[in-house]
């Protein structure tokens, strides 16, 4: 059977582009000057996504800091406008993981909520939305063959600890049954359009920093960041890059490694579901947004080999899986308008980095594919360790 990504591709009438960025703020954005020449700070930020802009606000907050951020391309061009826009309190750390200490799993899930609330205040229910997500076993509607049967029951084994763990911990749970099948709702989580959220931050945080676009960096040094239009010399260099942050930084190439996950958006379709969806484990996921449009992504586990790369291109056979989760959601096929791809950051247990790289240089990342929230949440520890010397907490290392 002929895939859609291969009927279109065929055709040519698969439009380009991120999904997200069909938003009419997109085309409103007057963009910011690349860097040229020589300038000095007393901080440089590496990273205009979630995180890198969570750390200007953190260092805005603190005042009388010259401060200069830089991205490689436009604002939100890269994860940071390529992902499901959900807002997971928590990240991707495992409540099941006996390793992982109680008082770190509430930690992490009280400072993510209070970014969460940060958010919303700033930009409020245009942009963010508290649906709350729903959690699922396996894919609506019947498994087609043993090995979905067989996730499914694994599945729903974890949901079951998971809920308990929650209940045990306080954590806000319920039971969801409903158009989607069986499952949790996680209710202290929210949905946005991840454009929207880093197009507003920026334009809160050009007020307090002087913000470059289209500035990639080539290379970083204590106190220096050469860049291929100029350079910035620091006191302090924060680099809040998620995927790539191996390449960036090859000293951290064993604790993060860059992954590909890919996305679609289909055209509107009638009123589905409320707020975000996530089965299998968390492979698969996705929202329906204000317009009927869904968001869907997923599918790295069935392609895992073709997954493990730091090129940000969609491919055949993961589109192919994920019009496949499509249609269990939909009930049917439904017309793709876009698809893209973006490369994240990976930890082996799911805890984000906040690290020392070299002397004044702090890197954060590693989001394992939750950043929305615990991105923020790293880059503000990021800032305290640059500037204070505070050792971030224990939610935030990498132990394995």
């Amino acid at each position: 059977m002929t895939s859609g990504y291969a009927a279109s591709a065929a055709t040519g009438s698969l439009a380009s582009g991120v999904g997200w960025d069909a938003d009419p703020r997109v085309p409103a954005w007057p963009g910011l000057a690349p860097l040229r020449g020589e300038t000095r700070a007393d901080v440089c930020v590496v990273g205009l996504g979630g995180s890198g802009l969570a750390a200007l606000d953190e260092l805005a907050a603190r005042g009388g800091l010259d401060v200069v951020g830089l991205d490689a391309g436009r604002v939100a061009a890269g994860a940071a406008g390529r992902n499901g826009g959900i807002l997971s309190c928590g990240g991707a750390m495992s409540l099941s993981d006996p390793s992982v200490p109680v008082e770190s799993v509430l930690a992490l899930h009280r400072e993510t909520a209070r970014e969460l609330g940060r958010l919303a205040d700033a930009l409020g229910p245009d942009v963010v939305q508290p649906t709350g997500t729903v959690v699922l076993a396996g894919l609506p509607g019947p498994d087609r063959d043993e090995r979905e049967a067989l996730e499914r029951e694994r599945a729903t084994a974890d949901l079951a600890r998971d809920r308990a763990v929650r209940e045990a911990l306080g954590l806000p749970v319920e039971d969801y049954d409903g158009p989607l099948g069986h499952g949790i709702r996680l209710p202290d989580n929210a949905v946005m359009n991840p454009v929207r959220r880093a197009l507003g931050l920026a334009k809160r945080a050009a007020g307090d920093a002087r913000l470059h676009e289209h500035t990639p960096v080539t290379a970083i040094r204590p106190g220096v960041v050469e860049t291929e239009g100029g350079r910035v010399l620091a006191d302090r260099v924060i680099v809040a890059v998620d995927g790539r942050l191996d390449l960036l930084l090859p000293r951290l190439s064993g604790l993060v490694r860059t992954v590909r996950l890919q996305m679609l958006a289909t055209e509107p379709v009638e009123p589905l579901f409320s707020g975000a969806f996530s089965a299998r484990d968390h492979f698969d996921y996705g929202q329906q947004d204000r317009e009927g449009r869904l968001l869907v992504g997923g599918g790295r586990d069935r392609f895992a080999a073709e997954s493990e790369t730091a090129e940000a291109v969609p491919t055949e056979t993961v589109q192919g899986w994920i019009e496949q989760v499509v249609e269990r959601v939909a009930g049917r096929p439904v017309p793709v308008t876009h698809r893209w791809a973006a490369s994240v950051g990976f930890t082996d247990d799911g805890r984000a980095l906040c690290i020392e790289a070299d002397e004044g240089v702090v890197a954060c990342g590693g989001y394992s594919g939750s950043g929305n929230l615990v991105g923020p949440v790293a880059a503000r520890a990021a800032v305290r360790l640059a500037l204070d010397g505070t050792p971030p907490p224990d939610y935030l290392r990498s132990t394995r």
